[in-house]
């Protein structure tokens, strides 16, 4: 009798006697076709014997041995595994509907409970049938159990595994045999060179590629078992290290494969430069200074810059921005700005028209939301190049938007936009024209108000400079964050209408925008609605993003003209908007959002001269990662020192976003315990791309192969 797998999902076993309503319905729907099994494999990026080898276990269990019943009731809330005879198997209705198997041996009984089940499966385990079940023994009200046991049925004297039995990531309708058997196939038909020589592997301490991807698949029961649950076992340090290697390889060779690509040099500062620092009506910080002096040093060489400017929250980063786009316009080039919402593209369009239009620069302005006239009228303007500025939403990526001559492309939080949307933009390249460059690409500024931490930096954005604003402009005051629990609420609404009877306005911010009984918290309509009527005397707005984009922006207007005192909004005003009369925000349910978004909404007070209060509103109890995120918040506003703790408390994936398009860079290793490995995988990279090609090519085909077009950012 085949063995049930334990990590199907299991199908209720009255499930095959449900009528079938469709046919009672009239109409029947069109069956789906199947899913192929080589299409399931694929999503799990499973296509070569190699890619088979290199998906390794994500834990293992111990099916080495097997303790008595009576041993094992000893070791209550452990996992162990048992074997017995099925003596009872029932299925029960209290409290609810469930199989219950007793097994036996000839020291103690153990419940087997199964809360879903297939109906087969009580005759698969009938009285007298011998089990093998592993899972965590608890003792309940009938002794002791397990609930959801993986479980063999056997034959007496059924030998033990010699190894720890490896746990695969795995997909819908892929179970844990089909992975082992695909895998254990595989292994006897990969290519085991090694890409990496005896002698380097001896200089950097590492073991032999196939003995460690082996031990990986089949640890033998003798392992050091902490080592290799960790990933500390040297096998594991060997992938670390590779697939680290592979990484910066790609990241470094896609840099000198968009250096040899080209491009025209914007080499010009020229009057519209000099005459827009005149007409600023403040002064460049020193470190806005220094990243504009990096800026345009890149955007004179004739090679495409592809630089990350980075800075806190309220750093300035728009107006350096706006310099390079001036430094592409005087140069006789196009400039873009595409952001990823259509608020935070129009503060942009707002703020830089008002400071280029006086000096005699075309803006344009294309989104998504523009009538179709009003778009044709922007594409004509882009296509002639009399716009020499265009800002925009995605938009710009779309089929129909030609430029005349793109020399910048800027791209704003930029790790909202998928690859492929940043590709598409870059790669709206130059006409050929008077200066212009067929087959040469737009220099390239991505700007983040994320800080990225340096290991992060370092290691996801090797193919890129990065330029830091590490400074805020003078005037800005600092904001207190006081923690406060939801109880206080009333006490919150008091404060709010003082703030505004003081002439301040105030941000409400929620995370949802209609009810969910999931997650039951408080909405922004319910609460828009409970603040206009706990404030009669003052306007109450609100703006989610379900409203058009029109709509957004009649309430955004009328908060900036303060027409409207307290603005609901959830996280659409997350970046971009900037009202420095604005001076407190509450938000509610702080618990639930991540420290970078906690810091991007904070960050949207405190931009005036006026003291700026930020009360994160939280419903207990708290979890650990919960409390140490408001902590967090509540003892720093260093943007820099937030990202940090961000990264420890949730990885590097709310930095990238969508860099890798879904493709996981790093599998194996970790930012945080795996530094040392980093460093030493950058300077082998380094070497290796200046004397050893063969190598490189070996080693990124094993390890990255179709993947590898993802990184070319």
């Amino acid at each position: 009798m085949p063995a049930a797998n334990p990590l199907t999902p299991l199908k209720p076993a009255d499930a095959a006697a449900e009528p079938v309503k469709a046919a009672k319905a009239g109409k029947k729907k069109a069956a789906k076709p199947p899913v192929r099994l080589e299409d399931k494999l694929a999503k799990l990026g499973l296509r070569k014997d190699m890619d088979f080898v290199l998906h390794l276990p994500m834990r293992y269990e111990d099916e080495t041995q097997v303790v008595s019943m009576r041993d094992a009731a000893f070791r209550g809330g452990s996992m162990v595994q048992v074997e017995g005879i099925v003596t009872e198997c029932d299925i029960q209705f209290r409290p609810r509907r469930q199989l219950v198997v007793t097994i036996a041996d000839d020291t103690a009984q153990v419940v087997l409970r199964f809360l879903n089940f297939y109906g087969s499966q009580t005759k698969q385990l009938a009285a007298g049938t011998r089990v093998r079940a592993r899972g965590e023994l608890r003792h309940g009200f009938f002794g002791a159990e397990m609930v959801h046991p993986g479980y063999k049925v056997i034959n007496e004297g059924a030998p033990l595994p010699t190894s720890l039995t490896p746990v695969y990531p795995a997909g819908d309708g892929i179970s844990q045999l089909m992975l082992r058997k695909a895998i254990g196939s595989a292994l006897n038909r990969v290519n085991w060179q090694d890409t990496l020589s005896p002698a380097l592997l001896a200089s950097l301490g590492l073991q032999n590629f196939e003995a460690s991807i082996r031990l990986l698949h089949n640890p033998p029961p003798d392992v050091d078992e902490h080592a290799l649950m960790e990933k500390e076992h040297p096998a594991w340090q060997r992938m670390k290290f590779d697939e680290l290697l592979a990484q910066q390889l790609s990241l470094k060779r896609a840099q000198a494969s968009r250096r040899a690509k080209g491009a025209t040099a914007l080499s010009v500062v020229g009057e519209l430069s000099n005459s827009f620092l005149l007409t600023l009506p403040f002064v460049l910080t020193g470190a806005q200074e220094k990243v504009l002096a990096e800026i345009r040093t890149d955007l004179k060489q004739a090679f495409p810059m592809q630089r990350l400017l980075q800075g806190d929250v309220g750093s300035g980063k728009t107006v350096v921005a706006a310099l390079a786009a001036a430094q592409a316009i005087d140069s006789g080039f196009q400039a873009a700005l595409m952001a990823p919402t259509e608020i935070l593209a129009d503060q942009h369009f707002r703020k830089i028209a008002a400071w280029m239009e006086p000096l005699g620069i075309k803006v344009a302005w294309l989104t998504g939301s523009l009538k179709k006239k009003e778009k044709d009228q922007a594409k004509a303007l882009i296509e002639s190049g009399e716009a020499q500025l265009v800002i925009g939403t995605h938009a710009l990526i779309q089929d129909g938007v030609e430029f005349s001559k793109l020399g910048l492309v800027i791209v704003d939080e930029q790790h909202r936009f998928g690859v492929g949307q940043r590709l598409t933009l870059r790669n709206k390249g130059q006409k050929d024209g008077d200066g212009g460059g067929k087959g040469k690409v737009p220099h390239q500024l991505m700007m983040s108000a994320t800080p990225i931490p340096r290991t992060l930096a370092m290691t996801y954005y090797a193919d890129l400079e990065v330029s830091v604003i590490d400074e805020l402009p003078p005037g800005r005051t600092p904001i207190v964050t006081r923690v406060v629990d939801q109880n206080r609420r009333d006490e919150v609404i008091e404060r709010v209408h003082a703030a505004a009877q003081d002439g301040k306005q105030i941000y409400w911010v929620c995370p949802l925008i209609e009810e969910s009984e999931a997650l039951q918290l408080q909405t922004a309509t319910d609460t828009h609605a409970m603040l206009s009527l706990e404030l009669p005397d003052l306007k109450v707005g609100l703006v989610h993003g379900r409203l058009k984009p029109a709509e957004k922006q009649v309430v955004m207007d009328a908060f900036t003209r303060n027409e409207i005192q307290v603005l609901v909004a959830t996280t659409v005003i997350e970046v971009g908007v900037d009202v420095p009369n604005a001076s407190l925000m509450v938000i509610e349910h702080a618990e639930r959002f991540g420290l970078s978004q906690l810091h991007q909404l904070r960050g949207r007070v405190g931009r005036g001269a006026n003291a700026s209060v930020c009360l994160l509103l939280y419903q207990g109890p708290l979890g650990g990662t919960a409390k140490q995120r408001l902590m967090t918040m509540r003892e720093t506003t260093d943007g820099f020192e937030i990202a940090r703790k961000d990264l420890e408390l949730r990885g590097p994936g709310e930095f990238l976003g969508a860099r890798q398009s879904g493709e996981a860079m790093l599998r194996f290793a970790n930012l945080e315990t795996d530094q040392w490995l980093v460093d030493k995988a950058r300077s082998l990279a380094t070497e290796l791309l200046e004397k050893d090609m063969p190598t490189v090519e070996a080693h990124l085909n094993r390890w990255l192969g179709f993947r590898e077009e993802f990184l070319r950012v």
